[in-house]
């Protein structure tokens, strides 16, 4: 029987490149998308060449704590219990903080970090029961040394970091993991859409002079899934080149 898993963000350049890999190792995935947006969810299924089988397309509001807890609970009733939950979900609103408008604050915080605990606290008690399960939070370097201009980004992206530590001291009785990949400049479609000017002066920061690749992202996300780091937990994988080195 296939292993479980569910992610968030699925749709986004690392997201994407997660859930290939995923499916690639045999997963049955459970890929959210956002109300409303099923037209556009449904595209990319059939650009990926997905089959239902392989992915369950699921609308919901990552940012809803009550949907979540409902729609989520009833999907276990339905699926089973996950192996493996990835919160990738993410936006920016991008401002210098003295000109921030709350709007800008909250909706990241929202999406990027309070879609953690709205999707994971109604999954953790069914994976501690079951046991040998992995979250896996998709953080961002600025989580780690903070960026210009992002200040509501960065409070989320390290936020996950704090609740992932938390949260694997709580599971590890139950041989539940939880852990932090932390990308840095990543060549995702938006990304490489840059002017070449400005793409050359952010890789000219990266020791590596390159761009993490979508699938080197994914390739840690398996690895940390998988059995062979049974024992890594608490842990911030961080992929950017160089470009932070905590």
């Amino acid at each position: 029987m296939n292993k479980l898993a569910l992610i968030t963000g699925s749709k986004g350049g690392i997201g994407s490149a997660i859930s290939s890999r995923l499916v690639e190792n045999g997963y049955r995935l459970i890929a959210t998308y956002y109300t409303g947006n099923y037209e556009c969810a449904k595209e990319w299924f059939e650009e990926k060449g997905f089959t239902e089988e392989q992915v369950r397309l699921f609308e919901i509001d990552v940012t809803n704590t009550q949907e979540c807890h409902d729609k989520l609970e009833a999907l276990q009733e339905e699926e089973g219990t996950f192996d493996l939950v990835v919160n990738n979900a993410g936006i920016t609103r991008d401002g210098q903080f003295k000109k921030m408008a709350p709007d800008a604050w909250f909706d990241v915080i929202n999406t990027n970090l309070n879609s953690v605990y709205n999707v994971t606290q109604p999954l953790f008690a069914a994976m501690c029961e079951k046991g040998n399960c992995r979250i896996i939070n998709i953080s961002s370097v600025n989580g780690q040394k903070g960026q210009f201009g992002q200040t509501n980004y960065s409070a989320a992206k390290a936020g996950m970091i704090g609740f992932t530590k938390a949260l694997a001291a709580e599971g590890a009785r139950y041989g539940v993991t939880a852990n932090v990949i932390a990308p840095g400049y990543t060549g995702t479609p938006m990304v490489e859409a840059m002017k070449e000017e400005v793409l050359d002066s952010i890789k000219n920061t990266i020791p590596l002079r390159r761009l993490a690749k979508p699938e080197e992202i994914a390739a840690a996300v398996a690895y940390l899934a998988s059995d062979d780091a049974s024992y890594i937990t608490g842990e911030t994988v961080a992929i950017n080149g160089g470009l932070y080195m905590a």
